[in-house]
């Protein structure tokens, strides 16, 4: 893998403390595969979450985490950057060096609803009214169900400022035959809302029988 430049697009991606951190880190990866700078925010239910669904230890130190996940996916040096829950030096806090997009993946309902009120105590949710504000894109993964009417006003409020709502429901029509499937279809839809390029599963009307894989 080569070393992103200059022109490469750069994606913060923030995992929060919902259920479904396999998503996030598969997005991760997809994203570092297609030669993306990736900077990467995690709360601290974030390290439970992953200890929890993965059996992965996240470290509380960011560079450490970095070291870790540049080493499971395999990234070009400089290619992940990972940032504290209070880094507020870090780039996407501030609209001077916002990140090209952002997704929540997987988004709980306390930071969705931090997030629709403009809040800004945490560096996920500073850096996610950084992108609304400076008309980036920003999408959001919300792993609940049932949906409260909170939850769905929260979701409407964003929606209506542009974010882009996905939730984490993946489809079957492409006959999933694992776990690992599923969570390809719902990390492909976030990949084309950002329009990175990917191979994870044939696209409707086109042949399944093709197979499946990742450019």
């Amino acid at each position: 893998m080569t070393l992103a430049t200059s022109d490469t697009k750069t994606i913060a991606v923030a995992l929060t403390g919902a259920s479904g951190m396999p998503y996030g880190l598969r997005l991760v990866e997809c994203l570092l595969a297609a030669g993306c700078r990736v900077w990467l925010l995690y709360s601290q239910v974030a390290q439970i979450v992953a200890r929890q669904e993965m059996d992965l230890s996240l470290p509380a130190r960011p560079f450490d985490v970095e070291a870790q996940l540049s080493a499971r996916f395999g990234a070009a040096p400089g290619q992940l950057r990972v940032f504290g829950r209070e880094e507020w030096f870090a780039p996407p806090a501030s609209g001077s060096n916002p990140p090209d997009a952002m997704v929540v993946c997987p988004c709980s309902m306390g930071s969705l609803a931090a997030i629709a009120a403009g809040l800004a105590s945490t560096l996920i949710e500073r850096a996610a009214d950084v992108a609304i504000k400076e008309g980036r894109k920003l999408v959001i993964v919300p792993r609940e169900t049932p949906f409260s009417v909170l939850h769905l006003e929260n979701m409407l409020r964003l929606a209506r400022m542009g974010v882009v709502i996905l939730p984490a429901n993946p489809g079957f029509y492409h006959h999933p035959q694992s776990v690992g499937e599923l969570v390809d279809f719902v990390v492909a839809r976030i990949l084309d809302q950002l329009g990175v390029a990917h191979a994870l599963m044939p696209r409707w009307g086109e042949d399944s029988s093709a197979g499946r894989g990742e450019e």
